[in-house]
């Protein structure tokens, strides 16, 4: 497990130009904890994993931003696979780019436990958008990294397979400090240790449900915070 994970934060606001792409807002994700962060679409979420990643090229970022200080996994809204290189290529990627030695069997491991073990050899134009989404998780999985950045990383996929890679997620990240763009209030219920709902007046926190997670989707603490989380997105709309 990791134990050196940091906290996240970010205080300020995102410009393109003129045009203010998020902010000025403060956003406090605690190290080892999963965080869950909802909002309206076009509020600056995706932004702010941007600046987490350090991906800011044509970026102004008028403030501070703390951590990750190391390597970051980010799993983006479009899976980013390579479509030349087979499932098994794509997910250790990272370790040829960085000059590692890949685990091929480990990428493996992996693939079977998101289900795509029989398609190990395929390439990601043989896929569909469900599958590339899930090789996409098992290459974050694959990275090992103290800080993950998800965005969306489950909005492909079906309500049963949505849950089975959540539970998978969780197990797989436990003590990381993961920071999850999501528009699906039940998600963040069910994963989140911190929850923060962002809006154009700033960021607030929701107290999320005591149980460890990944929490079960019934359980009477998952069903109210899921509503008390749409009511904050339907007052934000």
């Amino acid at each position: 497990m990791i134990t050196n994970a940091p906290a996240l934060r970010f205080d300020g606001r995102v410009r393109a130009g003129q045009a203010v792409l998020a902010g000025p807002v403060t956003l406090e994700a605690p190290a080892g904890r999963w965080t869950c962060l909802l909002g309206p679409s076009g509020v600056g979420k995706s932004t702010l994993l941007q600046c987490f990643a350090g991906l800011t090229d044509g970026l102004d970022i008028e403030g501070q931003v703390q951590g990750p200080g190391g390597r970051v996994a980010l799993m983006a809204q479009s899976d980013g696979l390579l479509p030349w290189l087979s499932l098994v290529a794509n997910v250790t990627l990272g370790d040829r780019l960085r000059h590692r030695r890949p685990d091929p069997e480990r990428a493996e491991a992996l693939l079977a436990r998101v289900g795509l073990g029989d398609l190990l050899r395929r390439r990601p134009g043989a896929l569909s958008g469900g599958q590339r989404q899930r090789a996409a998780l098992a290459r974050t999985l694959y990275e090992d990294s103290p800080v993950v950045l998800l965005d969306e990383p489950f909005s492909a996929l079906d309500v049963a397979t949505r849950a089975k890679m959540q539970d998978l997620a969780a197990a797989e990240l436990a003590g990381r400090t993961v920071l999850h763009v999501t528009h699906d209030p039940a998600e963040a219920a069910r994963l989140g240790d911190h929850i923060l709902v962002m809006t154009a007046r700033g960021i607030h926190t929701v107290t999320g449900a005591r149980d460890p997670i990944p929490r079960a989707p019934d359980a009477p603490d998952t069903l109210a915070i899921t509503g008390q989380l749409t009511r904050h997105l339907l007052e934000a709309a």
